[in-house]
């Protein structure tokens, strides 16, 4: 159901030409919460009493984003249906359907025509209090040192298993299920538009295989880690830990306040300081 009281607050809202635009990756099957996204589209799975990609909308639309372009796919007339043309929250909604699977980063290249030279590109079942809007500016005001932008998080993964260290047949070391800390995506990409001339037209294309490329040819790719709060709603331990949350601190996510908590705050004038590696 449509939160109208908040809806209410934010329509109406001018977007201006020259706000900053997002393209919100919407389109996955969302295999991974089977059989509920049989017939309901994963960024529309509630956390608390709104779909996780309304909570990321009413970010965007508090940071300033004036345009979303919605990249849609499975069950796409669903999320169509629900937002409309975004004006409930004060933003301008586009859609760009996808004729087949072309992955996470292929529909870019069929949109890179109606987007400004720097631009957000989400998973639209993030839940996560970075700051969106100094994200990007971050790396605007940084080029043209970079291309591409990535959010990283630490997270530990857990081996179900022990773990043996062997040298010539002897064992050196036993670790009982131990734990690997990982530096991984969290799906919030800063981008400059020329990035997108690496991706090819009409096939499959994922986040990985383009900064392989853009490595490949030695084009810059940085990584800047955000410590703050971060969950895959795609994954049913973070879906049930985003729901425990929502119940327990719901002013977490207030957007009739002045300013969203817990926001990470980034010098956009100089590198930052949680930037942890750049690849040229």
């Amino acid at each position: 159901m449509i939160r109208r009281d908040i809806a209410a607050a934010w329509g109406g809202r001018p977007v201006h030409s020259d706000a900053p635009v997002a393209v919100v990756l919407a389109g996955g099957k969302g295999r991974r919460l089977l059989p509920f996204t049989t017939s309901f589209p994963k960024p529309l799975m509630p956390v608390g009493d709104r779909p996780i990609l309304e909570i990321l909308v009413l970010q965007l639309a508090r940071q300033g984003f004036g345009r979303l372009v919605f990249a849609v796919g499975h069950l796409a007339e669903l999320i169509e249906a629900y937002f409309g043309d975004g004006s409930r929250w004060g933003v301008k909604i586009e859609y760009h359907r996808e004729g087949q699977p072309l992955g996470t980063a292929g529909p870019l290249k069929g949109l890179v025509g109606r987007l400004p030279d720097h631009f957000l590109v989400i998973n639209g079942d993030v839940l996560c209090d970075l700051n969106y809007a100094t994200f990007l500016e971050h790396h605007r005001l940084n080029c043209p040192g970079r291309l591409l932008t990535i959010s990283t998080h630490q997270r530990l993964l857990r081996s179900e298993y022990g773990v043996l260290s062997v040298a010539d047949g002897l064992v050196g070391k036993y670790e009982e299920k131990p734990s690997y800390p990982l530096c991984v995506s969290e799906g919030i990409y800063a981008f400059s538009r020329h990035a997108v001339d690496w991706i090819p037209d009409g096939i499959r294309f994922d986040f990985p295989d383009l900064v392989v490329a853009l490595l490949a040819a030695r084009q810059p790719v940085v990584a800047v880690d955000h410590d703050g709060l971060w969950l895959d709603i795609g994954r049913p331990e973070d879906y049930e830990q985003a729901q425990q949350l929502m119940a327990d601190h719901p002013e977490r996510f207030t957007f009739e306040s002045s300013s969203i908590a817990n926001c990470l705050q980034m010098p956009s004038d100089v590198a930052s300081p949680n930037e942890v590696g750049v690849s040229r």
